[in-house]
């Protein structure tokens, strides 16, 4: 006969302010096989796991019950600590009485006898439990970072300067992402070139780190340690080893009229054009929507004055397959399509604009060389209207129910920037409320509105309305004065929400990383575990996990790189030994479980199978991979014969929880 151990935590009075703990120790202490039962204030605590070591020694336990909180916390705690007494780890069953129980109840009598109830089940359970043993595999040291913004980079640096190689991706033609576009950083108002131009050049010139940019990832295959991923190489038409990036093709190209993507469409660039001057890498892009010889093949004029033979009409996208220990999603975020608000007359005026062309208004590098004038007929405005949250907190309907978290405090830098350097303008900010939850964020705000004499207003804009002379009528509610507002306005400036990149859902995917409702990559745990994916392997850096400032977007890259960089300093990883596995005499080859495998864990072979009559039969099987398996279960729930259980989580032991839940 089995011998079972019972702990009962308190968790402070998370548990047993709703639980009776010892009542619950009592009755789980008269089930069979319980030879002791007892209960403990915090039994994660040194002196709760020391309590669990001495039972199992003295009482020689074969297995053990913690009624606690959620496995997700803690049951690595209690496995180790069985270990350490000489007990099988996976021998260990957690009744989770926190979170399935005392936080879902008020009445103490009902949820202490569903705590008995719950702890009855996995006693059911570990009674059919095996001891397990955890395999193997090596790890491939080297880490694949998917985008080249601000977060990406700050990845790539951390690990590489670790000693690991790194490979950036980067569907654009040169790292940087959005922080490139910007002109000043908030709240200390560095130049947003100047902090991130080094780490795009050190990214360059670091050994460690391979730039692809230009590409995307197009699969990903394989489990933590041991990624496979296809990587897509999209055609430049221009050789990246010869070119030196001195910009004479992009000189004397002859078409001139293309929508200048950087700048957001508000000047024009060439068929064949370097992204930005401080572009990494630098290196020239021939468009072939607009070339005339890759169209037509009539021109040829780039290829004529490249002095180097690096401009290419013939080259192809390429396919590049690398194997990884680590990935790493820093996809960052696009601002959120404005056109759908009619009332705002984006649509209808040159001179409603987004935050992000506003920038671009006035970073030097920009269209009107860093001097802000109107769009619509290159005048200087003199009264801005600023309009906060347009598609953050609404209905799902209108745009995003989240806070976009950074609009907020560039709105404040745009105002103060623009009352400094034009003392003459009058700036009018709407907003629903300021929110400044950072370092220095809240003096930077009352700076703006005390200092610089920016007119904050507590209200919504109804409407944007063009008038016949150009100007704009801002039709706005003021709540605090309790009155209606008509501003005549030369340009409107809409706080756009964020939203993650549109290749975010393909890439959770092809990871098999969770996401929210909102597009943004889900964390293992929000306070725990947060740079880190549910999927094994698989990291979080930036906006890509949620919406988040530069500040807070450098410290998760680096936590980011912690984690890919103590992965990747171990040579070999032990797996999971709760793993599916077939019983060969019962599968009849249908593929159920293999079109569900969400990880690719199973394959089929043909076996010969020696038949009661002595003949023996060839029959097509399922086998599963343990190194790749995950230990989902979805095999098993799909497989119509029975064939497929789970080691850990087998049909018997599931059933014999729910005869013990239902007795």
């Amino acid at each position: 006969m089995q011998k079972l151990g019972v702990f009962v935590c308190h968790c402070g009075t998370n548990i047993a302010a709703t639980v009776d703990v010892k009542a619950v120790a009592e009755a789980l202490g008269r089930e069979p096989s319980v030879v002791v039962s007892t209960d403990y204030p915090y039994m994660c605590s040194e002196s709760g796991q020391n309590l669990i070591k001495d039972a199992i020694r003295e009482h020689s336990l074969d297995g053990v019950v913690i009624c606690s909180c959620s496995p997700r916390m803690h049951e690595n705690t209690f496995r180790k600590a069985a270990a350490q007494a000489g007990l099988n780890p996976y021998m260990v069953e957690i009744a989770n009485i926190r979170e399935q129980c005392s936080w879902i109840h008020k009445d103490r009598e009902e949820a202490t006898e569903k705590a008995i109830v719950l702890g009855r089940a996995a006693i059911a359970k570990v009674l059919l439990n095996t001891p397990l043993t955890a395999g193997e595999s090596p790890v491939t040291k080297r880490a694949l970072v998917i985008g080249g913004g601000i977060a990406g980079i700050q990845t790539a640096l951390d690990i590489a300067e670790a000693g690991f190689p790194v490979d950036i991706v980067e569907k654009e033609p040169t790292i940087g992402g959005k922080m490139a576009q910007l002109d000043k950083t908030f709240p200390t108002l560095d130049c947003a070139a100047c902090i991130l131009t080094p780490k795009m050049v050190d990214c360059a010139q670091n050994e460690n780190i391979r730039i692809l940019s230009f590409s995307e990832v197009e699969e990903v295959t394989g489990f933590v340690g041991n990624f496979t991923a296809k990587i897509r190489r999209k055609a430049r038409y221009v050789d990246e080893t010869k070119c030196t990036g001195c910009g004479l093709c992009t000189e004397k190209c002859p078409v001139k009229k293309v929508p200048n993507e950087f700048n957001l469409g508000m000047d024009n660039r060439r068929a064949v054009y370097i992204p930005f001057a401080q572009a990494v890498p630098k290196v020239a892009r021939i468009d072939p929507d607009w070339c005339n010889m890759l169209k037509n093949g009539k021109c040829g004029l780039c290829s004529k004055v490249c002095t180097v033979g690096a401009i290419d009409y013939k080259q192809t996208d390429t396919v590049l397959e690398e194997h990884y220990g680590a990935i790493v999603a820093a996809t960052g975020y696009e601002p959120i399509k404005v056109d759908r608000y009619g009332e705002y007359a984006y649509a209808q005026s040159k001179d409603v604009i987004t935050s992000l062309e506003f920038e671009r208004l006035t970073n030097a590098a920009g269209p009107t060389s860093g001097t802000l004038l109107r769009p619509s007929d290159g005048r200087h405005p003199h009264t801005i209207v600023f309009i906060q949250c347009v598609g953050s907190r609404c209905t799902p309907e209108m745009g995003k129910t989240y806070c976009s978290k950074i609009c907020c405090m560039y709105t404040a830098k745009h105002a103060m920037l623009t009352r400094e350097k034009y003392p003459d303008t009058d700036v009018y900010v709407f907003y629903i409320d300021v929110r400044t939850p950072g370092k220095n964020f809240d003096e930077f705000y009352r700076r703006a509105a005390e200092e610089y004499g920016v007119h904050y207003i507590k209200g919504a804009v109804g409407k944007v309305m063009p008038r016949a002379d150009g100007t704009l009528d801002v039709q706005a509610s003021d709540l605090i004065m309790n009155e209606q507002l008509h501003i005549n306005a030369d340009l409107v400036v809409l706080a756009a929400a964020i939203e993650p990149s549109k290749t975010a859902r393909r890439l959770a995917t092809m990871l098999t990383a969770s996401m929210d409702t909102n597009d943004f990559f889900t964390e293992a745990h929000p306070k725990l575990r947060p740079v880190e994916s549910p999927t094994a392997g698989i990291f979080l850096s930036g906006v890509c996990q949620g919406p988040k400032d530069i500040p807070e977007t450098v410290s998760q890259a680096s936590a980011c790189a912690a984690k890919v960089i103590g992965l990747l300093s171990k040579n070999k990883l032990t797996g999971n030994p709760c793993v599916a596995h077939s019983d060969e005499w019962m599968c009849n080859g249908c593929s159920n479980c293999a079109s569900v495998c969400p990880y690719g864990a199973i394959t089929y072979l043909d076996k010969d199978f020696r038949m009661p009559d002595r003949s023996t039969k060839t029959r097509r099987v399922a086998s599963v991979n343990p190194a790749v398996c995950q230990g989902c279960g979805a095999c098993t729930v799909a497989c119509p014969s029975g064939a497929m259980d789970l080691y850990g989580f087998s049909n018997s032991q599931i059933m014999a929880e729910v005869d013990a839940i239902c007795k």
